[in-house]
């Protein structure tokens, strides 16, 4: 009996000694860890017969793999502000994509021009994944991209257009949606496979509260993994810094927050930590053995 006490002790304790090794060993390979190089470079693809110019960019080390982010922007099309998001999202770790839905990555300059880009996937969303799909097929060649741990994230439209494609059984872990419709396909819970972060703005006058309570008991009926964030005296577009001189340039209900900014990219961040937890660690300790080696 004193035998086995004791064993089952020295057991108990080899597990303790071994969790507390590997949590060391990921705090050290955190502390280790310095600013990613960032490469990036523009990326010709196409849709049918329509070109396609996106914009990657990711850690430079081709030696370990990362989580890979789609990005879909505004309805102003693929411009330097989504640019800027997906060096961001570099910097975090990941591999980012800016999908370009027009073509040749032309960019809208005033509402009418990019109402006139945008029409075709709203009468469509079925058109808006097709673009998705083949903007997914390009994160995929790039090496350091993750092929099993895959989001989406977008910005007005743009959130749109990854909610739709979550709804029509797009293979991503999770979207996250900026101030983005709620509406399109309704939510089949056999198609569903993404969790889904909603960033939205209380302030918003382009998504309605009934839009919002239109989404919420739709995705409640399926039992959808969502979360839904809503952030005080936040405007559509409320993350795009240039929103306030574009609002008042075309006389649109539109600001930059930058506290609701700060606070949706957090959310984002945790959001993703969540769904990449089990890649996360292995990465870790992928660049311990890597920098010790």
């Amino acid at each position: 009996m004193i035998d086995k006490m004791k064993s089952t002790s020295i057991f108990d304790t080899l597990i303790l000694v071994s969790i507390v090794s590997i949590v060391s060993l990921v705090s050290l390979s955190s502390m280790k860890k310095e600013k990613p190089v960032i490469k990036e470079e523009t990326v010709f693809y196409k849709v049918d017969t329509t070109l396609l110019k996106g914009f990657a960019a990711y850690p430079a080390d081709a030696t370990v793999k990362h989580p890979a982010i789609l990005i879909v922007p505004e309805w102003w099309g693929l411009n330097d502000y989504v640019k800027g998001r997906a060096r961001q999202l570099a910097e975090l770790g990941y591999v980012a994509f800016a999908a370009d839905m027009f073509g040749n990555g032309k960019v809208a300059t005033e509402p009418k021009q990019a109402m006139e880009f945008t029409s075709p996937f709203y009468k469509d969303p079925h058109l808006a994944y097709k673009f998705l799909d083949a903007a997914q097929k390009e994160i995929l060649k790039i090496k350091q991209a993750d092929a099993n741990n895959i989001a989406a994230i977008g910005y007005c439209f743009g959130g749109y257009i990854v909610l739709n494609a979550a709804k029509l059984g797009a293979d991503l872990k999770g979207i996250v949606s900026f101030h983005g419709g709620l509406g399109g396909v309704t939510p089949d819970k056999d198609l569903l496979k993404a969790k889904i972060l909603i960033c939205h703005g209380d302030a918003d006058k382009f998504v309605t509260l009934k839009d919002v309570e239109t989404f919420k008991r739709q995705m409640d009926s399926i039992k959808a993994d969502y979360t839904y964030k809503s952030y005080a005296n936040a405007t559509h577009a409320f993350t795009n810094s240039e929103a306030t001189s574009i609002g008042k340039k075309f006389n649109m209900p539109i600001e930059y927050n930058g506290k609701a900014d700060t606070a949706s990219w957090k959310d984002m961040e945790v959001f993703f930590k969540e769904i990449f937890v089990t890649v996360r660690l292995v990465l870790n300790f992928q660049m311990l053995i890597t920098t010790d080696g």
